[in-house]
């Protein structure tokens, strides 16, 4: 063969097996349908995978559906705590502003003022004064019974006493 020779191209030639191998002819499948064991549990192993798949999916959106609601939730309680305060603060500055008002009006030029017009007072002078004369004597009654405190005592205390006034 031709192995020593030098060649002038890039690409090597291409060398032809010094022999060509048998082959086997196998005589052909009949074209009816035979359920083969191998390809039937590929096929379920296939569908238990796809199943899996499927469920993994199920499990992961319901997941991330449990988390969005929890969520919204928490938004919701969120708004209603933000919306209570805005409405604790209206009413505390109200309050302030009714003590303002209260301190205001207890001033005592506004009482004398409002004492003469609604309810047509007048201050007092000395010739409208009445001096009246009061006993000096005790009107409460002294009790006429005794009240006698017993202290309660427990069983030892009484067998106590119980000795005490056998020994006097």
């Amino acid at each position: 063969m031709a192995y020593n020779r030098y060649q002038y191209e890039t690409s090597p030639r291409k060398l032809k097996p010094e022999y060509e191998p048998i082959q086997k002819k196998y005589p052909k499948k009949s074209t009816a349908k035979k359920t083969n064991p191998k390809k039937s549990k590929k096929e379920k192993q296939k569908k238990k995978e796809h199943v899996k798949t499927v469920g993994c999916l199920f499990v992961a959106f319901s997941i991330l559906f449990a988390i969005s609601y929890r969520n919204s939730v928490i938004d919701e309680n969120f708004k209603q705590v933000q919306d209570l305060k805005q409405e604790l603060a209206t009413i505390q500055k109200e309050n302030e502003q009714l003590e303002v008002n209260i301190e205001s009006s207890l001033n005592l030029k506004n009482i004398e003022e409002a004492a003469k017009t609604n309810l047509g007072m007048a201050k007092l002078d000395s010739s409208k004064t009445k001096y009246i004369n009061l006993q000096r004597e005790d009107y409460v009654e002294p009790a006429t019974e005794e009240v006698v405190a017993k202290k309660e005592t427990n069983w030892f205390e009484e067998i106590l006493n119980w000795i005490n006034s056998f020994i006097k």
